[in-house]
């Protein structure tokens, strides 16, 4: 008997903060209470409300039971692996330190476990990329505890998307719902394995759409897609690659993710949109790699300040942030244009225009509404396959040691600018030392976040900026509070477009 039930069998009464002693005959004069009465007494809450809540347990029972046939536990284990003689120091290799260094440096065996959802009868499974990436074996376990040796198909790291393939038919299929109806407050389930407790299922709402973490460029990705559903449904390790559904038992997104100082459920989960997840593993069935159109440009949000310098009647869209290539420059897109539409959807934020192009396929024609500094237009572009044109770009900015010259302040803007010098335009990448480039930025300014070290500054509020004395007046006349435009070369060669209100 635990300690807690040892002080509940002590013979004493706590009334009103006071022990006190009841003898043997004491309980025996007063009876003991009906338990069935007691059952059969008053309610506590109105029935309607009663009626209200006994019908969303139904839903969601019955949403499970839809859903959790289908969901399947993915156990996977890596072997230990040596360091191959390439990865050994030179001045090791051949020495006795050389074993030493290849046991240190090796990876140890790894184990873990995720969840995923069938999505044919014949096998296929979808599940997320950072489950089964690096692990030489995949075991997955059916609702019915069967277990199969699973194949990888293929991985997306840029949308954590993997496809799984077990030697079985006739399996339960999950039904896949669509997430763009999808609104905030919607009651959600998700629905896996969590730290290996078995089958289990979650209700949440959804709490936000369109989120962007920042998570996939840690995981190796090139060119990250984020676009999660939040929710506030429960989501532990061993939930990745489970299903979220709706109240009918349809998959509306792939949870991937949790927002959690502890590593454990913190309040917030996050999951891959079903429409994107869907596309992605129909690629990697049929090809066994992602087929990802493309438009030509690099993109960002819309700041207040992008809105009030582009004409937008609101900060939404996604500003063309660099040069135009490929079909974007062929369509006669430009730096600085604000794409607010897609065949008439609108575009509420970068995140949204790659999500929404994703849909498509290479070779599609979209029609895309622009916004180019207050005028609209319409311009169709013929998307193409993406490749990462960053791969081979110029040099990195330059350290600040490496800047040195005499340093002009910009004040009111918060950063430090000087001429570009033979030295610097070498460490720049640039074919002749011409204009002003910034050297700091103060961490406190309304520059900081938006504008570094390395770019040169070509224009401001429009006008040419060609040494520091002009870029010094240029700034001082600019108003407290005003919002501030500058063209300007990025360390790696590209051109782009900052927006910021200057200081009060």
């Amino acid at each position: 008997m635990n300690a807690t039930l040892r002080k509940l069998g002590m013979p004493a009464l706590l009334v009103a903060g006071t022990a006190t002693a009841m003898t043997a005959a004491d309980m025996v004069k007063d009876p003991l209470p009906d338990l069935g009465a007691q059952a059969a007494g008053p309610a506590v809450a109105p029935p309607g409300a009663i009626a209200s809540a006994e019908g969303l347990s139904g839903a969601f029972r019955a949403a499970t039971r839809a859903a959790l046939p289908a969901v399947v536990h993915v156990r996977v284990a890596s072997a230990a692996r040596a360091v191959s003689q390439q990865q050994v120091p030179p001045e090791f290799r051949g020495t006795p330190f050389e074993d030493m260094f290849r046991r240190q440096g090796g990876q140890a065996p790894r184990a873990g476990s995720g969840s995923g959802f069938i999505i044919s009868a014949d096998g296929y499974i979808i599940t997320n990329n950072h489950v089964v990436e690096g692990m030489d074996r995949v075991t997955v376990v059916l609702a019915d505890k069967r277990e199969f040796e699973a194949r990888v198909v293929g991985r997306d790291p840029n949308t954590d998307v993997a496809v799984l393939k077990v030697d079985a038919r006739g399996l339960p299929v999950a039904r896949l719902g669509d997430a763009d109806p999808l609104e905030i407050g919607d009651w959600v389930l998700a629905l896996g394995y969590p730290l290996d407790l078995g089958q289990t299922t979650t209700a949440g709402i959804v709490s936000a759409k369109g989120r962007s973490l920042g998570i996939m460029g840690r995981n190796g990705a090139e060119a990250p897609l984020e676009h999660f559903i939040q929710t506030d449904a429960a989501i532990n390790p061993g939930n990745s690659g489970g299903p979220l559904v709706d109240l009918q038992g349809r998959v509306i997104g792939v949870n991937s993710a949790i927002a959690s100082p502890t590593g454990f459920y913190s309040g917030y989960g996050f999951a891959v949109p079903i429409n994107l997840a869907r596309r992605v593993a129909e690629d990697l069935m049929r090809d066994g790699r992602v087929h990802r159109p493309m438009i030509g440009v690099e993109i960002r949000d819309v700041s207040p300040a992008d809105a009030e310098v582009f004409g937008l009647p609101s900060p939404d869209g996604a500003v063309v942030s660099a040069e135009p290539r490929g079909p974007a420059a062929a369509a006669g897109l430009k730096l600085g244009d604000v794409i607010v539409a897609v065949e008439g959807k609108a575009v509420k934020n970068a995140g949204d225009l790659m999500e929404t192009v994703m849909e498509r396929r290479p070779g599609d024609r979209v029609t895309l509404d622009v916004v180019r500094y207050g005028d609209r237009r319409r311009v169709p572009v013929r998307l193409e396959e993406f490749s990462n044109p960053r791969a081979a770009r110029g040099r990195a900015a330059p350290e600040a040691e490496e800047v040195a010259a005499p340093v002009e302040t910009s004040g009111r803007l918060g950063i430090r600018a000087e001429p570009v010098t033979p030295e610097i335009a070498r460490e720049l990448g640039m074919e002749r030392a011409a204009g002003v480039v910034i050297s700091e930025v103060d961490p406190a300014s309304p520059a900081a976040g938006v504008l570094g070290r390395g770019m040169v500054v070509r224009r401001f509020n429009g006008r040419e900026v060609r040494t520091v004395q002009e870029l010094r007046a240029a700034s001082e006349a600019v108003r407290p509070g005003q919002v501030v435009s500058l063209q300007v070369r990025l360390p790696d060669g590209r051109e782009t477009i900052v927006n910021f209100r200057a200081r009060s």
